[in-house]
């Protein structure tokens, strides 16, 4: 059985999207395009689909038409590096059009949620001091953008 890929349904930004995925996101690139033949339901070689990988993880954009927006129910999550890759992937989701969540989730402009975690993040939430892991809980739960350092200090007391 082939891996599963996520599709991901934009209404005609798909190319755009993905431009910008593969900008912002290391180990990123196009693997293959197709576009809409005569008498598709949208005008001939328009973008249908790219099939991208992005940071290892093979996904697809299709450019579906209206009606059906991403939701909060779906997301997509990222690991990083330090707090300098958060911040980085943080203002290249928000300052482009974006707007910031609670607890590490950001929207990008094609209202597709994120979450950016600094490694050490899940340490700090599942220490075994329930103390600790809930001073680091109780500060995550006030942030926007993670401050992995001000949540180290949270947990320490």
């Amino acid at each position: 059985m082939a891996p599963i890929t996520p599709v991901l349904w934009f209404d005609l930004e798909g190319k755009e999207a993905v431009d910008f995925y593969v900008e912002t996101f290391p180990n990123s690139r196009v693997l293959a395009t197709s576009v809409y033949p005569e008498s598709a339901p949208l005008p001939a070689g328009t973008w249908l689909t790219i099939d991208f990988e992005l940071n290892g993880l093979r996904v697809q954009a299709l450019n579906g038409g209206p009606g059906h927006p991403f939701t909060d129910a779906i997301s997509l999550s990222t690991e990083v590096d330090g707090q300098a890759e958060v911040d980085r992937l943080w203002q290249a989701i928000t300052g482009s059009g974006g707007e910031e969540g609670p607890c590490g989730w950001a929207k990008d402009r094609f209202g597709l949620w994120w979450q950016i975690v600094p490694k050490g993040m899940g340490k700090l939430l599942n220490d075994p001091d329930p103390g600790r892991a809930s001073r680091a809980m109780n500060s995550m739960m006030q942030m926007k953008k993670i401050d992995l350092a001000a949540i180290e200090a949270a947990a320490a007391g």
